[in-house]
C-alpha cells in the first residue's frame, strides 16, 4: 500500500529577498541597460523556484531553461532553524533553515516566506513523526 502525501506548504520565495539585487542593477540599467536583463533573469529565476513541503520530504523545483529537482526526506533533518532577519521582518517574511543528514545537502534553507513560524512548527511536528515511523534515532559522539 502506498502511503499518501500531505502538502504542508507550497509557494515560491518572495522577491524582497532579491531587492539589493535589484537595487544594484538599477545602475546599470540607467548607463548600458544590461541591469535590465540581469534583474528579469533573476526574477525569473525567483519566479520558477517551487517549493513543496509535504509530511514526508521537501521538494524544490528551480530552474528557467533546465530544471532541477532536490528532494529532502524530512527523517534525515536534524535541527530546524527560524529566521527573521530585519529586511523580510519588515515585509513579515521569514526563512527557515534545516541543518541535515544529506551529504550533498547539508544546511537548506528555505527563503522569503509568508508565516514562516507556522510553517517551521507545522514541519517540526512532521519531521518527529517521520523520525518515529523511520525509526530513526541521532547518536552525538563527542
Amino acid at each position: 500500500m502506498i502511503e499518501q502525501e500531505a502538502t504542508i506548504w507550497e509557494g515560491h520565495p518572495s522577491h524582497w529577498t532579491n531587492f539589493i539585487f535589484y537595487l544594484c542593477c538599477l545602475p546599470l540599467v540607467l548607463l548600458y541597460g544590461f541591469g535590465l536583463l540581469l534583474a528579469l533573469w533573476k526574477y525569473l529565476d525567483t519566479a520558477n523556484n517551487t517549493v513543496v513541503i509535504t509530511d514526508q520530504r521537501i521538494i524544490e523545483k528551480r530552474g528557467i531553461l533546465s530544471k532541477i529537482t532536490r528532494e529532502l526526506e524530512l527523517y534525515r533533518v536534524r535541527d530546524i532553524q527560524h529566521s527573521e532577519p530585519f529586511f523580510l521582518r519588515i515585509f513579515g517574511l521569514s526563512s527557515i533553515v534545516l541543518t541535515t543528514m544529506d551529504h550533498d545537502n547539508p544546511v537548506q534553507t528555505i527563503k522569503g516566506i509568508d508565516k514562516g513560524l507556522e510553517i517551521k512548527e507545522k514541519l517540526r511536528l512532521a519531521i518527529e513523526k517521520r523520525r518515529d515511523l523511520k525509526g530513526v534515532r541521532e547518536l552525538d559522539v563527542h
